[in-house]
């Protein structure tokens, strides 16, 4: 991360600062990791503090249906169930202990404020548009577009239209850019597949001044509290450092390309603690008079994989459609369908797109995951004639 900083800061941290009709500002340490890790400084009209009540909480623990799973799947997402509320729209599909995933297909905006206590979030935009309203600012998103919301965030999500569709990862570490595409300062290198004019910022908006009551539904554990606040949340005046939310958009991506295919790693786009988010993107094939475009069959023996596609059609793969995940468990051998291989021979380029997310540590599967399961695709690498998956071209 860079530094940021947008509206009206002391010049010096920690010290006497007021408003122009000599009221107090009051600041907030904003960040993670103790006071190691990477923070922001905010300055409030009022005190962040002012808890009027707290409810009981919601449960909204995943429920596991394959608590281990050395299963090659497919999960529908299309056929995952839309609803108006964003937070009652989450299906986790896949989780352990670093990591949630899943889909979300939210139709109404936010009247409440959300935070996210535990994890920092990655919402990925499949499909609508709208504009995140934070605490720091807003971020307005569209197709394509990674929102990356660091936890304790404090934020709303207007939309657009009620067609939204978002891949969503909740890490329970902090999220970000690849430490070998940065240099001992921080910045982006020469090399990596994309650039500081790449990130975006919030949008500084002007500090709401209310008193009343405020909802803020705050999720920990696995619950979610409604916390209602004397004062708005969006009340900061001004605010500085390195920890914010911001986007990055998929087709901002500069693809690595090689003579031969390329390992999954030159698509990394994120990184956590034991996982990582890549991203497959339009690119050239590889260019050697001999190449196989196609990936080489390979066990991926120290992390499951799992793909989200979500535009173009995905040379390697035979029948999957837009909003479908499949994930191959480590260890077990994966690679191309049957014909896949001898198709992508001689084609010059893709304009496929993908997100990918790789957990160093196994995934359990969800009740929600298996309602939308396609139990055919464990055996669909068979080139037997008569599997329901045979390659279409000879039906």
């Amino acid at each position: 991360m860079r530094y940021h900083h947008s509206g009206k800061i002391p010049q010096k941290r920690h010290t006497v600062f007021k408003s122009e009709d000599d009221k107090f500002h009051y600041e907030q340490l904003f960040g993670t990791e103790g006071f190691h890790g990477i923070s922001s400084l905010l300055y409030h009209i009022h005190r962040p503090t002012q808890i009027r009540s707290i409810s009981e909480p919601k449960d909204v623990t995943p429920k596991i249906a394959v608590d281990k799973n050395v299963t090659p799947r497919m999960f529908k997402g299309a056929n995952v169930t839309a609803e108006d509320d964003f937070l009652d729209s989450r299906k986790i599909l896949m989780l352990n202990n670093d990591l949630k995933m899943g889909l979300a297909k939210p139709r109404k905006s936010t009247e409440y404020f959300y935070k996210n206590a535990e994890c920092d979030e990655l919402l990925f935009v499949h499909e609508g548009s709208g504009t995140m309203k934070t605490f720091v600012g807003n971020l307005e998103f569209s197709v394509g577009d990674y929102l990356i919301v660091p936890r304790g965030t404090i934020y709303q999500m207007e939309f657009n239209t009620e067609e939204n569709v978002f891949l969503i990862v909740e890490s329970h570490s902090p999220i970000y850019t690849p430490k070998r595409y940065r240099n001992e300062f921080g910045q982006l290198l020469e090399h990596s597949p994309f650039c500081e004019r790449d990130i975006i910022t919030p949008t500084f908006v002007e500090p709401i001044d209310e008193k009343g009551d405020f909802l803020i539904k705050v999720k920990k554990e696995n619950q979610i509290w409604d916390f209602v606040y004397a004062t708005h949340p969006f009340d900061v005046v001004g605010w500085d450092g390195y920890f914010y939310p911001f986007k990055f958009n998929i087709k901002n991506f500069e693809p690595i390309t090689g003579r031969i295919h390329q390992p999954p790693p030159i698509h990394q786009t994120f990184e956590a603690h034991n996982f990582v988010v890549c991203s497959f993107v339009a690119r050239m094939y590889d260019y050697h008079p001999q190449a196989i475009p196609a990936p080489y069959n390979h066990s991926n023996i120290d992390s499951d994989e799992v793909l989200f596609y979500t535009e173009g059609d995905f040379m390697s793969r035979n029948h999957i459609d837009l909003m479908d995940f499949t994930l191959h468990p480590g260890g077990i051998v994966h690679g191309p369908h049957p014909g896949a291989m001898e198709r992508s021979i001689g084609k010059k380029f893709t304009e496929e797109f993908a997100v990918m997310v790789d957990p160093f540590r196994p995934f359990k599967i969800t009740e929600e995951a298996m309602k939308v399961e396609d139990p055919t695709y464990k055996t669909s690498w068979l080139e037997s004639e008569d599997h329901s998956l045979k390659d279409r071209s000879q039906e």
